[in-house]
């Protein structure tokens, strides 16, 4: 059995739907076990250029991004069921 990975939620601070991924995330964290990173984009003219327009983006720690805008709890599940 392999460890849940770490989770990257690209993201917006003033960004409503980010808050809203986060905060639907705790739940499956308890779950899982996997941990969220958080990176605001705004200071990084790079992630603001990849990112910008799709946020929030939960990307997986293989670089394979989950689901952006809302969470997607199917892809997640699929996503994680890799590393059981």
């Amino acid at each position: 059995m392999t460890a849940p990975p770490r989770l990257t939620v690209y993201l917006r601070r003033y960004c409503h739907l980010c808050h809203d991924l986060l905060t639907q995330l705790v739940p499956l964290q308890a779950r899982h076990g996997f941990e969220v990173i958080e990176v605001d984009i705004d200071p990084d003219p790079a992630l603001e250029t990849r990112y910008g327009t799709l946020i929030p983006v939960l990307v997986g720690a293989d670089g394979v991004e989950i689901c952006h805008y809302f969470l997607d709890e199917p892809a997640l599940t699929a996503y994680l069921s890799k590393f059981r």
